[in-house]
């Protein structure tokens, strides 16, 4: 049975730049070395104020819906940097949504 995914290309329109970071060691001892990914996504922004003990504080953050799976060799999606409008932002939490047939819908990923 084929699933509709529910986050059309058709709505993806804003170039971002992805660089998953990997978990885990090689051989040497070193990281894994970072995976690229640079396509086209559906971004919202969103805009948040905190209240510290001195100054409040305006947090930006914004999630990027993808189509599918942008990373299948990885299980989950972990931390890493994203570039969109020009701006590098840190990945704070990565989402594969899945079909009941165990494949990936689509991928959220969310930026601070």
């Amino acid at each position: 049975m084929k699933y509709p995914c529910l986050v059309p290309k058709r709505l993806c329109k804003t170039e971002i730049s992805l660089s998953l970071e990997r978990e885990g060691l090689d051989k040497y001892g070193d990281p894994l070395p970072t995976i690229e990914y640079s396509g086209k996504c559906n971004y919202q922004d969103k805009a948040k104020t905190v209240l510290t003990f001195e100054k409040k504080l305006v947090q930006i953050t914004g999630s990027a819906l993808f189509p599918g799976d942008i990373c299948p060799e990885l299980p989950l999606i972990s931390g890493g940097t994203a570039v969109i409008f020009g701006v590098q932002r840190r990945i704070l939490q990565g989402t594969k949504a899945r079909n009941p047939d165990e494949s990936v819908n689509y991928t959220e990923v969310l930026l601070i």
